[in-house]
């Protein structure tokens, strides 16, 4: 198979790369976290088969380059992004959409703000803390991670941060790394690159953003809700978890973790493609 067709496109203070593969309706993937393009890589050559599927660096991140690289980042301003790639590539089509974590709260934006041009969307994960009826504890939790990044730096703030995500009253040590395929592994630098501007800029905007769950109530039929097997009882599981129960909709299990697709990407793959089809 050839390599994807890589492109820039302006948009309001930055400069996106995109990259686009294979033929058939649109299926754009939005990454989360300080992943990029690349973190589809492990499933965009299958999902290509089917689709015309069109991966990016938010805004910031890795190859897309902000004019102001000071510039506050908001959720909205990262939807817009996508309706802007949404909008070359696919013009008055309703696209299918994935998002993972950070790129799953751009996704439900995108759909509130502009469902006229997303036909479905799977979400995997998204951390938006503020549905939850706790969510008063993890405002406290992002104010720890803000003030320990600003007084002692990234990975005292990123251990907060990781301290923060697990489940109620588990107290064990991390476990050793798992074996990464070689595209996987050879991201890592790039990821490690891109996480000061990931905590410093996109944590604070989009952990304390709160969906319209009256606008997703009426778009549930065309929204997925996913999480990792692996997460339950974490907290990116809890927020799609308490969605879905509260839209009455099936809370879908990918393999994996919060990281599925990279650590799982055969089978999570052909699981999304079902939850396309579906």
């Amino acid at each position: 198979m050839t390599g994807p067709t890589l492109a820039t496109l302006r948009v309001n203070g930055a400069t996106l790369h995109y990259e686009v593969r294979g033929r058939g309706p649109l299926l754009l993937l939005i990454p989360g976290g300080s992943g990029g393009a690349a973190s589809f890589d492990g499933i965009a050559d299958g999902l290509a088969a089917e689709y015309t599927v069109a991966t990016y660096d938010p805004r910031g991140m890795s190859r897309s380059t902000l004019d102001d690289p000071e510039a506050e980042q908001s959720v909205a301003e990262h939807a817009d992004d996508a309706l802007r790639i949404l909008e070359r590539l696919s013009p008055g089509e309703p696209a299918r959409v994935f998002g993972s974590s950070s790129g799953a709260i751009t996704a439900l934006h995108l759909l509130t703000a502009h469902p006229e041009r997303v036909r479905r969307l799977v979400a995997h994960e998204p951390p938006v803390v503020e549905v939850l009826p706790d969510a008063a504890e993890h405002r406290v939790l992002l104010a720890r991670v803000r003030a320990t990044f600003r007084a002692e730096g990234l990975m005292p703030a990123m251990a907060v941060f990781a301290a923060g995500l697990k489940k109620p009253g588990d107290t064990t040590e991390p476990k050793a790394a798992t074996a990464l395929p070689p595209q996987a592994a050879a991201r890592a630098e790039q990821t490690m690159t891109n996480l000061p501007y990931f905590v410093g800029r996109i944590l604070p905007g989009f952990m304390s953003y709160a969906p319209d769950v009256h606008r997703l109530e009426a778009l549930s039929d065309r929204l997925v809700l996913a999480c990792g097997e692996d997460s339950r009882g974490e907290l990116p599981y809890r927020p799609a978890a308490f969605l879905a129960d509260h839209l009455g909709t099936e809370l879908r299990h990918f393999p994996g973790g919060h990281t599925g697709l990279t650590t799982h990407p055969a089978e999570f793959g052909a699981l999304l493609r079902e939850a396309f089809r579906s």
